[in-house]
């Protein structure tokens, strides 16, 4: 079985099912004993004809992680370019790939005032620059890896949709969850008919308390209007997994939710506007921004240290008056929802629910799947697949830590499957060979605008 039809096939395989090559499938059981059920896991390492050659525009901490599929795989990806505003992270990645200086870039429009150079580049800049860089790549001729959210507003992604079928280009948005083996697993299950017509899906992301505060109060996307809504900005990948999952398209949502906690009005007696300015209840905040970084050493990538164990260089940061991240939770400029629930009718009749929750303790997603004649629930890592008829109860617990090849692909996994899809759909000029097209990664980021829409006009909005 060749990968195109591995693809089309993924959801139709019941466990052992198919009988696969060992590049195409690390894993892979026979038959579901009482109490396990597996599906195929493919390997990562990309059927290419060549190594793709890749820019990298924008070099944080998405840009890095999608490079580093060159490093575990040189045959099958070359970075040959960097673009960054941050002179540190373009050469330190300029270095790490021997890019030659007159391919590194600091602007991403620069990018564009060479001849073209590459097959593709990935577009990992902050929300608010990634339609300019995306249609200007689309337009010189480069296929396109894009980090999500895709745009900041409706139109901009109808655009970007547009744009890459103007000029015959593949444009693959980084909706990394439903590469994940786990998500692919929990797909096969739902439309290999192990529980039936699928009827009703509960799906739930707790954000946990600490990255809540780390980027959505304090960091980088705690302003909608200056980046996109969080049911965007945080939750394209769950409307994109229940859109996946059911295979219809929405036809309405209504949204609620609201800014409850990080405000003023809520801050402690006596709290300053930072937390490194003598907090009288430092020592039992659970957002305090000093055990956060200091204590915990958490969410680190965004201070660029020399070294991520000195407490007194990151104390340093977080006490410059100028760091954002050092401020009070309750003096911030944000205006996030910290609780959003939305609901969703498909085509066929099918239901969604989905909530997205600041206020828990861990991360990783919870779902529920209900068909006609079995359950899914899953937490995140695994799941158990519950049959009416016979009682049987099938579990689902592959560890991504067991096998070599997914070792550090963050995401479950989904990091590093992402790029070799995409990179494979490069290769072959074939947007087939990816799970998602640019039509359906656009339909559910007008599913997010149009829950958005809802949450503000608390009225029940059609999804077209």
């Amino acid at each position: 079985m060749d990968r195109k039809e591995f693809l089309r096939n993924l959801g139709f395989l019941t466990a052992g099912a198919a009988l696969l090559s060992s590049e195409q499938v690390l894993s892979a059981s026979p038959v579901p004993t009482d109490n396990e059920v597996d599906f195929p896991v493919k390997g990562l390492k990309a059927n290419v004809k060549g190594p793709v050659k890749v820019i990298i525009i924008g070099a944080g901490n998405r840009g890095r992680t999608y490079a580093e599929y060159a490093k575990k795989f040189p045959e099958c990806m070359q970075v040959v370019g960097v673009s960054d505003i941050r002179e540190s992270r373009k050469n330190a990645m300029g270095d790490r790939f021997g890019i030659p200086q007159e391919h590194r870039f600091g602007d991403w429009s620069e990018v564009f005032s060479v001849p073209r150079f590459a097959d593709a580049v990935v577009i990992s800049t902050p929300d608010d620059t990634h339609y300019h860089p995306c249609m200007k790549a689309l337009q010189w001729g480069y296929d396109v890896l894009l980090e999500k959210p895709v745009a900041q507003s409706e139109k901009e992604c109808t655009d970007i949709a547009a744009q890459a079928h103007k000029y015959g280009r593949i444009v693959a948005v980084c909706h990394v969850l439903r590469y994940s083996p786990y998500f692919r697993a929990m797909y096969q299950a739902i439309h290999s008919g192990m529980i039936g017509k699928l009827i009703s899906i509960q799906h739930m992301e707790p954000i946990e308390c600490r990255h809540m505060a780390h980027s959505y109060v304090r960091g980088n996307w705690r302003d909608s209007k200056k980046t996109t809504p969080i049911i965007l900005a945080k939750s394209c990948h769950d409307l994109d997994i229940l859109r996946w999952f059911v295979g219809k398209p929405c036809k309405s949502i209504v949204a609620d939710g609201s800014l409850t906690w990080f405000k003023s009005e809520n801050a402690p007696e006596g709290a300053p506007k930072r937390c490194t300015d003598g907090c009288p209840v430092e020592s039992t905040c659970p957002y305090s921004a000093i055990d956060i970084y200091v204590k915990r050493k958490q969410h680190l990538g965004v201070f660029d240290l020399k070294n991520p164990k000195d407490e007194s260089e990151i104390m340093s940061k977080i006490s410059d008056p100028s760091n954002e991240w050092g401020r009070c939770v309750y003096y911030c400029d944000n205006d996030q929802p910290d609780h959003f629930v939305s609901e969703m009718v498909f085509e066929d009749g099918t239901t969604a629910s989905f909530s997205m929750e600041a206020f828990t303790p861990y991360g990783g997603r919870r779902t529920r799947v209900m068909g006609t004649t079995g359950y899914i629930e899953g937490d995140g890592k695994q799941f158990t697949v519950y049959e009416f008829r016979s009682n049987r109860k099938l579990v689902w617990d592959k560890k991504i830590s067991d096998i070599p090849e997914y070792k550090g692909s963050g995401h479950g996994g989904g990091d590093m499957a992402l790029v070799c899809d995409f990179l494979e759909a490069v290769s072959a000029h074939d947007e087939s060979l990816l799970t998602s097209s640019i039509d359906a990664s656009i339909e559910s980021h007008v599913m997010g605008f149009r829950a958005e829409k809802s949450r503000l006009s608390r009225k029940k909005v059609e999804v077209k």
